[in-house]
């Protein structure tokens, strides 16, 4: 009878909460926390939220935590408008290819590939295989992987300008997100001339591609550079833009924020506790921005007379990358906030006056020379060029970010077609000792240098005064050299694979916001406007094989400087 009563009596005690046990008369007792209402003490509360955790997946591994790439983007179809032109064959599929190749891609990924040619998906994908063999950054090709990547693509013939075909697409992709169960999820990626921009928008948004499901199923759009033609055109696009897509769905692509140096360049500003206290006007002579191309316009000569170097470069690349050196830290790192400080540094150069233009920017173009071994033309005679074209096919700006932190720091920038080499390299130039302490020197040291190579070989390189052994003492400079390829063995993905992930995974970080292309544009823009208003310029002013022209080199001559030998 006694086993029997042990147990009745330990199933009755918790019945009745209020009473405390025998062997503990004075310690005060709580009612259970309640069925329906809510939480309304902190223990309820407590309990009520442990009630509600889930227990891990078996399958997580914790080491991944944190990992940028533990997201794989959901099941979508990638709507690939231009897709039979030259930036799509050399760019884009490749970069889709990689993906795909390196499982970094959904299984239920497709691409619908538009374009106006007659084609069916055997003939566009034979083409396309033969532009990877071609373009691809890893070769040979992986033929399983092809194999696979091909069965993805299909083919949508469509005349941009023609209003019945995009119901048409419409119906199509409805198609596909049932067949392949890509969730209504779409990313519109605008690889077609500008011109044709905002009637694909407008377009897109007749028929209803612009909507978001609160069920699930994001559209997002990427819209390839040159972003108008001047402020004003920009600020137009933006409005048609606008008035379909919300300006978190809308990608505005700069393939060079997608370079691996340049994506670094925050890690090395932000992550790194000792160059942060002298990235500022009391230990910065001036910053030098470099990208030099050894090519000329090869066959976009039609092209390159409508934009030349300040809106082909200046306008994104450059100043792009010099918002990135002289952005204050953001609060967070997420799109906005880098963004953000991105924007207060456009903003803070601010517009510069025709005669401010006239002694700050110097403008030129290429004529006959020799580039390596070989002899080349001057633009006047490339394909598609007027012969008497006042197209500048070289810039170089002396800006200052009027600001704290740079106040009275010049900015240099500098690009060009027809350069000695390829090249593109951020130089911080740093401010010589206050005392020169080494006379007897045989040789007076540089000073303190920081470049950045963003290609070919990116990597980092700092300056600073040494030693030579032996008696006496003798500083002379020596560079201490960082370089991806032999630090890491493995190669730099492309831009356009970071950038076309990222949009697939929705962040917009490294693609330039509405207000972003306005302010830069708001630079450039009174640029070209005095130079249409001044007389004619005594092109073509610099050989082709040269670093530019002379007025380039008097431009830092006058504040007792010179370019960095590249």
């Amino acid at each position: 009878m006694t086993d029997t009563a042990v147990p009745k009596r330990r199933k009755t005690k918790p019945e009745s909460p209020a009473v405390a046990p025998e062997s503990a008369p004075d310690k005060p007792t709580y009612p259970s926390p309640r069925q329906k209402d809510a939480p309304r003490t902190m223990r309820e509360l407590r309990l009520s939220r442990g009630a509600r955790k889930r227990p891990a997946k078996a399958d997580e591994n914790p080491l991944r935590e944190g990992l940028r790439l533990e997201r794989v983007p959901d099941p979508s179809t990638l709507v690939l408008f231009g897709a039979t032109g030259d930036l799509a064959h050399r760019k884009v599929v490749p970069a889709l290819y990689q993906l795909w190749r390196t499982n970094l891609l959904p299984h239920e990924f497709v691409l619908l590939a538009a374009g106006r040619r007659e084609y069916d998906d055997d003939a566009l994908r034979a083409e396309f295989r033969a532009s990877l063999e071609k373009y691809s950054r890893v070769l040979p090709l992986d033929e399983a992987a092809w194999r696979s990547f091909a069965s993805r693509i299909n083919y949508f013939r469509l005349d941009f300008s023609d209003a019945s075909g995009y119901d048409r697409l419409a119906k199509r992709l409805a198609e596909i997100d049932k067949q392949q169960n890509s969730r209504g999820n779409h990313l519109y990626y605008l690889a077609t001339q500008p011109s044709q921009f905002a009637e694909i928008v407008t377009q897109l948004g007749r028929v209803g591609l612009d909507h978001e499901r609160h069920e699930g199923g994001w559209q997002r759009i990427v819209i390839e550079k040159p972003f108008g033609h001047d402020l004003d055109s920009a600020i137009r696009l933006n409005r048609e833009v606008g008035k379909v897509f919300r300006e978190r769905q809308v990608y505005r692509i700069d393939h060079y924020l997608g370079k691996e140096t340049v994506r670094n360049l925050l890690v090395f500003r932000f992550g790194n506790g000792i160059f942060e206290p002298i990235w500022n006007r009391r230990h910065i002579d001036h910053v030098q921005i470099t990208v030099a191309e050894s090519l000329g316009v090869e066959n976009r000569g039609a092209f390159y007379e409508e934009t030349g170097a300040s809106r082909d470069f200046l306008q994104n690349h450059l100043l792009q990358l010099m918002s990135l050196v002289a952005m204050e830290p953001p609060a967070t790192f997420d799109a906005d906030a880098l963004r953000d400080e991105k924007v207060k540094v456009i903003r803070a150069i601010g517009e510069m006056t025709p005669d401010e233009i006239r002694g700050d920017v110097v403008r030129g173009q290429y004529g006959p020379g020799w580039v390596g071994a070989a002899q080349v033309p001057g633009y006047r005679s490339e394909p598609d060029v007027d012969p008497a074209s006042e197209t500048e096919t070289y810039i170089a700006a002396r800006l200052e970010v009027d600001d704290w932190r740079w106040s009275g720091v010049p900015f240099y920038l500098r690009t060009g077609k027809r350069l000695p080499k390829r090249a593109t390299e951020i130089a911080i130039q740093f401010k010589e000792v206050p005392h020169r302490l080494f006379r007897d020197s045989a040789v007076e040291p540089d000073p303190n240098l920081l470049a950045i190579r963003i290609q070919p070989d990116e990597g980092i390189m700092l300056r600073f005064g040494a030693k030579v052994p032996g008696l006496g003492i003798d500083v002379r400079s020596v560079n201490m050299d960082f370089t991806y390829g032999s630090a890491f063995s493995v190669d730099s993905p492309d831009a356009y694979e970071t950038l076309i992930l990222d949009a697939l995974l929705g962040d917009p970080s490294l693609f330039t916001r509405a207000d972003e292309v306005e302010g830069a544009w708001g630079i450039v823009t009174p640029m070209i406007e005095t130079w249409a208003n001044d007389p004619p310029p005594d092109f073509p002013n610099y050989e082709a094989g040269t670093w530019g022209p002379e007025e380039a080199d008097k431009l830092l001559a006058r504040d007792g400087r010179r370019w960095r030998r590249i």
